[in-house]
C-alpha cells in the first residue's frame, strides 16, 4: 500500500469534497473533508499501525485536530487543485462506515501537473474484495480527467500483492528508496583502519555534489527535493543556514588526498536529524567505499550523542552492508511507481 506522506506540511489533512464524476459503484463516493476527516484518520491509523513512525503519528493527530477546526477546513476547501496537500480523493463505505480510502495530491513537475495517489487503505475486515483496485482506478480516472501528465504512488517492497495490483493498473517501478534509522551511541567502538575521517574540506565539494546528484535523482525531485546547494561550503551559505535556523556538520573519509565518501548531518527546527551520505557510483571501488561509509556512520553516531534518532534515505539495495554494520535498522523500502497517460507515452516515443 502506498505509505503515509512524511513531509510535515503535507501531513495536515487528508480529504475534501470533490465532484463525484463518473462514479459507478454504490459504495464509493468522493471524500468530504467536513464529515469524513476523523473517520479517515482512524482508518489510516488502523491500517498503518505496524509501520507508522513519529511523522505518521503526528499526521493522524493533525487530521483529527483539523476535523474540529471549521476555519481551517473552509480555507482548505479552496485549495483543492493549487496546494500540494491531500485535499482530494475517494472513500468506500459499508453500512455507513468508511472502510476504504484513496487520496490524491497535486504537484508540478517542470510545469506539468502530476498526482500522487496516497494513503490507499482498506479495513482488514474488508480486504480481498477489490476495494483497493476500484479506489485506485477511480483516483486514476480523476487524475487523467484533470489532464495530469503522470500519476505516481509508492508502496512497500514487502507488499507483493499491492505491487502486482499497481503493475496491473499500468504503474511501472521507477526507483527504490530505503529509510535507515539508528540511535546515537557515544561509546560505539571505532574500527581500526588506515582511512581518515576529517572535516569536509572545500576542495571536496565538487565531487560530493556530483555524487549527491546521482543519489537523489531529478525524477523524484518534485516530491522531496534535496537542497544540495545548502551543503556547499562558503561564508554566504553559512549566513543563509543561520538565517533559516539549520544546523549542518560535514565529514569526509579520505586516504591521502583521495576522497572515498562524505557524510552530512542536518537538523532544522523540530524536524528529524537527517544524515546525507555521498559515495561514488556503481561498483567503483565498492569495498573501499563501503568501509569508508561505515566509518562515517559510526563517527556520526558517536559525535551526535545529544540527538534522539538519526535517519537517512538511500537507494534501495546499495551500501546495505555499511548501514547494517554501523548499527542502522532498515525502517522500510519504498518502490516509487509511475503511470503515464496515453498522450504522454506517445509524446515520449515521437
Amino acid at each position: 500500500m502506498p505509505e503515509l506522506i512524511n513531509t510535515a506540511i503535507i501531513l495536515i489533512m487528508s480529504s475534501i469534497s470533490i465532484s463525484a464524476g463518473n462514479e459507478k459503484h454504490p459504495n464509493m463516493r468522493a471524500m468530504n473533508m467536513f464529515r469524513d476527516l476523523s473517520a479517515v484518520a482512524d482508518l489510516i491509523e488502523l491500517c498503518f499501525a505496524d509501520s507508522m513512525d513519529r511523522d505518521g503519528q503526528r499526521y493522524v493527530a493533525d487530521m483529527r485536530r483539523a476535523s474540529n477546526d471549521n476555519g481551517f477546513l473552509k480555507w482548505a476547501a479552496n485549495m483543492t487543485e493549487t496546494a500540494s496537500l491531500p485535499l482530494t480523493g475517494f472513500i468506500w463505505e459499508e453500512n455507513n462506515r468508511i472502510v476504504g480510502n484513496a487520496s490524491l495530491i497535486p504537484f508540478r513537475d517542470k510545469g506539468k501537473k502530476i498526482y500522487l495517489i496516497a494513503n490507499i487503505a482498506v479495513h482488514p475486515d474488508h480486504r480481498r474484495k477489490s476495494i483497493a483496485r476500484i479506489l485506485t482506478q477511480r483516483a486514476m480516472t480523476y487524475g487523467w480527467d484533470k489532464k495530469a501528465s503522470a500519476l505516481w504512488l509508492h508502496v512497500r517492497d514487502d507488499n507483493p500483492g499491492a505491487i502486482k495490483l499497481y503493475a496491473d493498473l499500468g504503474f511501472q517501478e521507477i526507483a527504490r528508496r530505503t529509510t535507515w534509522t539508528a540511535k546515537p551511541d557515544p561509546l560505539l567502538s571505532k574500527p581500526k583502519t588506515d582511512t581518515q575521517i576529517v572535516t569536509r574540506h572545500t576542495r571536496f565539494w565538487s565531487q560530493q555534489r556530483d555524487w549527491l546528484r546521482r543519489l537523489h535523482p531529478d525524477v523524484l525531485g518534485w516530491y522531496r527535493p534535496i537542497n544540495i546547494n545548502s551543503l556547499r561550503p562558503g561564508l554566504m551559505n553559512w549566513l543563509y543556514l543561520m538565517f533559516v535556523d539549520m544546523n549542518i556538520k560535514h565529514w569526509a573519509a579520505i586516504q591521502g588526498d583521495k576522497l572515498l565518501a562524505t557524510l552530512s548531518w542536518t537538523s532544522q527546527g523540530n524536524k528529524s536529524d537527517t544524515l546525507i551520505p555521498a559515495t561514488p557510483p556503481g561498483q567503483i571501488n565498492a569495498e573501499e567505499s563501503t568501509q569508508a561509509l561505515l566509518q562515517l556512520l559510526i563517527r556520526a553516531r558517536r559525535v551526535l550523542a545529544n540527538r534522539t534518532t538519526l535517519s537517512l534515505e538511500y537507494p534501495g539495495g546499495e551500501m546495505t552492508d555499511a548501514f547494517i554494520s554501523a548499527g542502522f535498522i532498515e525502517r522500510r523500502t519504498l518502490l516509487w511507481m509511475r503511470a503515464e497517460s496515453a498522450t504522454q507515452r506517445l509524446s515520449f516515443r515521437t
